[in-house]
């Protein structure tokens, strides 16, 4: 059993900042990666920003430079920081871990997903 759980979706006015949380939770798991994806109106899911439990970390294109991915391993938590917010990252956004179990090895679990509302 592994549960991600986000916090911190909303509303925000272009140019302005938000941050994104996520949890993992359970029992007799590693985690070997998290990261963010995001998916807006129409389009794909695609990818936001990951980050190894090394603290490898790499940011997509469309988000260098604006938005920020770290984590603390020993609360199995990611963050995500928004800045500079365009209309364009408008999107669902869902946590991502790469998760090692008893059972398995480097399974992806997915969170919910929070709404992340950019107005112009």
């Amino acid at each position: 059993q592994v549960q991600l759980v986000e916090s911190g979706g909303g509303l925000v006015q272009a140019g302005g900042s938000l941050g994104l949380s996520c949890a993992a939770s359970g029992s007799a798991f590693s985690i070997n990666a998290m990261g963010w994806y995001r998916q807006g109106a129409g389009k794909q899911r695609e990818l936001v920003a990951r980050i190894t439990s090394g603290g490898t970390t790499n940011h997509a294109d469309p988000v260098k430079g604006r938005f920020t991915i770290s984590r603390d391993n020993a609360k199995n938590t990611v963050y995500l920081q928004m800045n500079s917010l365009k209309p364009e990252d408008t999107a669902v956004y869902y946590c991502n871990a790469e998760v090692t179990t008893k059972d398995s090895y480097g399974m992806h679990y997915w969170g919910k997903g929070t709404l992340v509302t950019v107005s112009s």
